[in-house]
């Protein structure tokens, strides 16, 4: 059985993009967010009452849709249903046994997925690894300001209100995202300390969005796939994704609506902000913390 490629980075990192588009290799296949490894058996998807990221209705939309198109290849009101009877007969086992069954179907594909939940809790990385110990794991970085005024573009700001982003000063708290990337980075770093270096691998989002033929050729030999020009240009092509667009009514998400909205891609040079300036989601004129340059200075910025 192919080992499963997971990508681990904070949420706004260029995480859906990169999926989609190693997921068009013709040796792979791209998943939606599954968020399996958010609990420990697969009915407790059905029974948590909220999520870090979200809705815990959106949580289930990646699994749904995953398992209509792997088991009846197509995405359809009645193939979401039957996807919702596939669970409900696994509703006991734990999830990696249900991980596992999904990998084994796809076979000999490589499955890659990202769900920015799991880089919440150390637990849940370890969590894949015991399920999948030679899973290759791919840490996704991007530059603090970028990351954190995506965040804060979504919903007003409030998305930031789900990833631990809350400043409390003398008078008043304030909404600030940097500490998430922080702290999310800082659980993927402890993770893949416990991980042979054969089985990990950093890639800059942002040096990847200026040519990703190299970077994608680069990571193409680390998993061992096929790096020749066809295969390439197929990653070049996220939009051809079963997922990289909205699903059934009963399962619209699975995946960022952004990248749901437009997921054709073309490569851009990202402008890199400096670590030594005011951060533009402040009014005080703040910068970033110290321990956030020290970090985002360890990743190459």
């Amino acid at each position: 059985m192919a080992s499963p490629l997971f990508l681990l980075a904070p949420p706004r990192s260029y995480t859906s993009l990169m999926n989609a588009m190693l997921g068009q290799h013709p040796q792979a296949f791209g998943l939606p967010e599954l968020c399996l490894f958010n609990v420990e058996t697969l009915g407790q998807l059905w029974i948590r009452t909220s999520d870090e990221m979200g809705s815990d209705a959106k949580t289930r939309h990646g699994l749904l849709r995953a398992v209509a198109e792997i088991y009846a290849g197509e995405q359809t009101m009645h193939t979401i249903r039957m996807a919702e009877h596939w669970c409900a007969a696994r509703q006991n086992h734990d999830v990696g046994s249900v991980y596992q069954e999904l990998v084994a179907k796809i076979d000999p594909l490589v499955a890659v997925e990202k769900s920015p939940a799991y880089t919440v809790d150390v637990k849940r990385m370890r969590a894949i690894y015991k399920a999948f110990p030679d899973a290759r794991f791919l840490h996704l970085t991007r530059h603090p300001v970028g990351q954190c005024k995506s965040v804060m573009s979504l919903y007003d700001g409030t998305f930031a209100l789900f990833v631990n982003s809350i400043e409390f000063q003398a008078d008043r708290a304030v909404v600030e995202p940097q500490y998430a990337w922080h702290d999310f980075n800082i659980n993927i770093l402890n993770f893949l300390d416990s991980v042979p270096p054969e089985q990990q691998m950093r890639v800059r989002g942002e040096d990847m969005m200026g040519d990703p033929p190299e970077y994608l050729g680069r990571i193409c030999r680390w998993l061992g796939l096929r790096h020749d020009a066809e295969a390439i240009e197929q990653m070049m092509h996220p939009e051809r994704s079963p997922f990289a667009c909205f699903g059934p009514l009963d399962a619209l998400f699975g995946n960022d609506p952004n990248f749901l909205s437009g997921p054709t891609f073309r490569p851009h040079k990202v402008k890199v902000p400096r670590l030594d300036e005011p951060v533009p989601w402040r009014e005080d004129g703040a910068g970033l913390k110290p321990e956030v340059v020290a970090l985002a200075r360890e990743f190459g910025y």
